[in-house]
């Protein structure tokens, strides 16, 4: 099985590389359009700030590729919101895969979330085999809000989308490279489907 990770300077890729590797399977780096094409499966990384994030999509024509993409995508974080049709974080415009407004907490809640938190009402094949409540790693200032494209809830001042889904679009705000056992699970599924 071919898994590429889209590197496009965003984000620690490297512990994605290191969590496949533990699952028995190798990832290959790449910012190469032909490359990411014939991948079997792609994971769509990003930690940072969203402007330049798409800044440097734009420069590398990755931004007309991915949402082209017919082959199991899985956007983590900060790669999960530019799959979005927009984020107030530099009032960026996304990629539009998913039909929602990306937006950030509240200060009625601690900005940043960092930590653990409960993904619940779970309803893909991506959480096959994780129970409802199960915690997994978050660190993220803007959520996605929770739509008819929902696969996960979380809630932080209010329940908001951990997953969201469409077609053979995936994405997670949270990390499941760092989420332990549940994280590996749900990347061992990704990886199966």
């Amino acid at each position: 099985m071919k898994i590429v990770i889209i590197d496009y300077g965003a984000g620690n890729i490297q512990s994605i590389k290191f969590a496949i590797q533990r699952l028995g399977y190798q990832a290959v780096l790449s910012k190469d359009p032909e490359e990411i094409k014939t991948a079997d499966k792609v994971i769509f990384p990003g930690v940072g700030e969203a402007r330049s994030a798409m800044r440097k999509l734009k420069e590398s024509g990755l931004d007309k590729i991915i949402p082209q993409l017919k082959q199991p995508v899985l956007g983590i974080c900060l790669g999960m919101q530019l799959m979005c049709a927009h984020t107030e974080e530099g009032d960026t415009t996304g990629l539009g895969i998913f039909d929602i407004s990306i937006v950030k907490f509240t200060t009625s809640v601690k900005v940043p979330q960092i930590g653990w938190n409960q993904i619940t009402d779970l309803k893909s094949s991506l959480f096959s085999s994780v129970a409802e409540n199960e915690h997994v790693y978050l660190v993220h200032s803007y959520y996605a809000p929770v739509t008819s494209q929902t696969i996960a809830k979380t809630n932080y001042g209010g329940e908001y989308s951990t997953a969201v889904q469409k077609d053979n679009f995936y994405g997670v705000q949270f990390h499941p490279e760092k989420s332990s056992v549940v994280g590996e699970q749900i990347l061992r599924n990704f990886l199966s489907l």
